[in-house]
């Protein structure tokens, strides 16, 4: 096993859905995987992060596996702290915004499949073998994490605003673009990289909105993508404030829009 940790159409499950997680026996080329971790100032937590993932990682029978930090312009010391740890890191040109670091990450990536996930860690790195296992079964391109279908699985929830923020948000994100998962923000999503290539090199949007539209190119694109829950606990710190939470609102209408110029061909 060759495990380096390099730093350098919507159908939805219900816990339980997947009975007994067994991914070992895939086909050896698919046993690679890449973590994208995005990065705005996270000097202090990313360390511990990467430590959780690196453990994780080399838990695992992977025949290749990486992490990619992607710094997004911070103003602290987090590429450094990013390869104190052994990692492999990419720069964005200045504060671009969540959008465009995973972006970068994902088209950077070498793993079969891409994972990318919260620096907090919200979402726990072991719950990618859920992912996995349903993108498996299922023989799906896209498995993304949800805290939605099973809120038994939420530890600690965010303040009340938020999340009721984020409701409404899915609402008016089903009505503007037609895609019928229940939880488009969580950040823990899992790509297979061919497709992961197709989709990002498509999306347009930097900024909060690029969970939507990611997910509305895959559909467009023909890829066939699942929900599934996942374990959640709110950590503080968030980078996204109310008022950009707020705005937005409009990214779906955005995507929409998008979506009927053409653009995502």
């Amino acid at each position: 096993m060759n495990t380096r940790i390099a730093f350098r159409a919507g159908q939805t499950f219900r816990a339980g859905d997947l009975g007994e997680i067994s991914y070992y026996n895939s086909s050896p080329l698919r046993r690679s995987i890449s973590v994208v971790i995005p990065a705005y100032n996270e000097e202090e937590r990313l360390p511990a992060t990467l430590e959780v993932v690196a453990a994780y990682l080399a838990r695992g029978r992977w025949e290749f596996s990486e992490v990619v930090v992607v710094n997004d312009g911070s103003r602290d010391g987090t590429a450094e702290a990013a390869r104190r740890a052994g990692a492999r890191v990419l720069e964005n040109p200045g504060n671009r915004g969540k959008g465009y670091a995973v972006r970068h990450g994902m088209l950077k990536a070498e793993g079969d499949w891409v994972l990318f996930s919260d620096a907090d860690l919200s979402a726990p790195i072991e719950d990618l073998d859920i992912l996995w296992a349903a993108a498996e079964r299922e023989k799906a391109q896209v498995a993304i994490g949800s805290r939605a279908l099973d809120r038994s699985l939420v530890g600690v929830h965010q303040p009340w605003l938020r999340e009721t923020m984020g409701r409404v948000f899915n609402l008016a994100m089903r009505i503007a673009t037609g895609l019928p998962f229940h939880d488009t923000q969580c950040g823990f999503k899992l790509f297979e990289k061919s497709a992961a290539r197709e989709i990002f090199k498509r999306q347009l949007l930097d900024g909060f909105g690029f969970d939507v539209e990611v997910l509305y190119i895959a559909k467009h694109l023909g890829y066939r993508s699942l929900e599934v829950p996942v374990h959640w606990n709110n950590v503080e710190g968030t980078k996204v404030s109310l008022w950009r939470g707020m705005a937005a609102f409009l990214d779906p209408l955005t995507v929409r829009w998008n979506g009927i110029l053409g653009k995502y061909r």
